[in-house]
């Protein structure tokens, strides 16, 4: 019985050595798209809890004070009421209007993406946590924006004539998620270089 012919050399191709860096493109790959979908499901209740825990002290800030008012909690943190019809530190505040439109485009197009990059990393723990924190803050801002065309700020901490800007839930979610997807690059980055 003859044996099975092989083929020839040319066909073959050369991957290359199989590293864990290129193992690492796809980690999520084994997966279902049931289990993908569910993963995605997670994430997004985080996301949602986030945008509501946001618009719900937004809200209670609204009803509770007024422009510009400020209600001392720390004697380096005061509650107050401010409008930011910009990006992060009032970038492009000074507007024609037009910036609404394109922050709220900008987190459309950001928060498309980051579903996208959920489902296709499913089962990746910390940077699910990462895009979830960063979906929902963007997404609560972006509802500011439609809703009354400025972000919604309220906390506002300072050291004597020193302020940081005033910022709200949404921000601190997009904070702690950037945090989160630096530190899940670092950690991937070390796992391919320390196998």
């Amino acid at each position: 019985m003859p044996e099975p012919s092989q083929p020839p050399q040319s066909a073959k191709r050369d991957l290359g050595p199989v590293t864990p860096s290129a193992l690492a493109v796809q980690p999520s790959s084994g997966l279902t798209r049931r289990q993908r979908l569910r993963s995605l499901g997670g994430w997004l209740l985080i996301a949602s809890l986030l945008i509501l825990l946001d618009q719900a002290t937004k809200a209670w800030v609204l009803d509770s004070l007024t422009y510009a008012q400020r209600i001392p909690v720390l004697p380096v943190f005061d509650l107050t009421l401010l409008y930011n019809t910009g990006a992060a530190f009032s970038f492009l505040a000074d507007g024609d209007g037009t910036q609404r439109w394109l922050f709220t485009g900008i987190a459309g197009v950001v928060s498309l993406v980051i579903l996208r990059w959920l489902y296709t990393q499913a089962g990746q723990r910390l940077l699910g946590a990462s895009l979830a924190c960063i979906l929902g803050g963007a997404l609560g801002n972006a509802l500011d924006r439609l809703l009354h065309g400025h972000v919604v700020d309220f906390l506002l901490f300072y050291w004597r004539d020193w302020y940081f800007p005033a910022f709200n839930v949404a921000d601190i979610a997009i904070t702690c998620g950037a945090v989160l997807l630096i530190l899940d690059e670092i950690l991937r980055s070390r796992r391919t270089r320390h196998p």
